[in-house]
Order: C-alpha cells, then structure tokens, then sequence
C-alpha cells in the first residue's frame, strides 16, 4: 500500500506486505527523488545460523504471518513519526514478507531518502527497522527440523506518535 502523502509535505510514503520476494532495487527506486541526493537502505535476511548464549540454532527456514490491516496502519503511522523526528526525510519506503523464507532471503527492507546524507538518512533508516520491529503486528516462526517456535521480537513501547 503506498500511502497519501503526509500533510504539510509532498514526501511519498509506502508500505507493504508480500508474499513475493523483496526487491531492494526497486525499494530504493521508490524514494529515490530529483532533490534527494542521499538514499538509507536497509534488508533483514533469513540467518542459518542464530549464536546466543554460546550456543548455536540452526534455522532452515522462517515462517511470517502478519494482522494485515493493522500493520499497514502502525506503519504508515511510523513513517509519519520518521518524518516528524527527522524533517528532511523526503520519502520512505518499507515492505515485509509473509508467508516462508528461505536461507539468504530478504524479509524486510527500509529505504529513506533525504537531501544529504548528514540530514538523518541513516538515523531515520536505522529508527525506522529498530520501530517496525517492535510495533508493526507481524510475527516470526522459525523452523529447525521437526522443530517450529514462534518467536517474540524486542519488548519495546508503543509507538510514540507524539515525539
């Protein structure tokens, strides 16, 4: 879903769920804008490997299921925060997988796009992944073998609308 652009400002905002392989091309040709010479990009890929604790899981595959309807509106309400908190960010871009992926896969990406890289490109990309994570209703299995466990992400608060 591409969202409206935010009032106030031309900057164009997308967001999507898919059970389609992600594009990083096509992600960052989204934000890319004539007056944006800095473009923040950002995939999670599917690790084989997870070390914690010294000791290591081996993961075949990754299961993603998502409450549709209010992942797109968390998000679209977290691009506005990214755009409140860093006002020179143009435009934003993230998309997420749903259903399985594979070893290497991308399952989501981030794009932002601002006039210079010393704008906050990098600390809106890197806030908007690290916010996603935390309030956007989609949810992780991973699968070991004969093995599935649902994994819960980072405990963190609610989405500050209001920064």
């Amino acid at each position: 879903m591409t969202g409206n652009p935010t009032p106030g400002t031309d900057a164009p905002i997308h967001f999507r769920l898919t059970a389609e392989p992600l594009s990083m091309d096509a992600l960052v040709a989204l934000v890319t804008r004539p007056d944006c010479g800095a473009v923040a990009a950002f995939a999670g890929v599917v690790r084989g490997v997870t070390v914690a604790e010294e000791r290591s899981t081996e993961t075949e595959y990754l299961v993603y299921e998502a409450y549709a309807l209010m992942a797109e509106k968390q998000s679209l309400a977290l691009a506005a925060e990214v755009m409140r908190r860093w006002p020179q960010v143009r435009s934003i871009a993230m998309e997420h997988r749903t259903g399985r992926c594979e070893i290497g896969e991308p399952t989501v990406a981030v794009a932002v796009a601002t006039p210079h890289r010393n704008d906050g490109c990098f600390e809106a990309c890197r806030y908007a992944i690290d916010r996603l994570k935390a309030v956007v209703p989609i949810w992780k299995q991973e699968n070991q073998g004969a093995q599935a466990t649902w994994v819960e992400g980072e405990a963190q608060s609610a989405l500050n609308v209001n920064p």
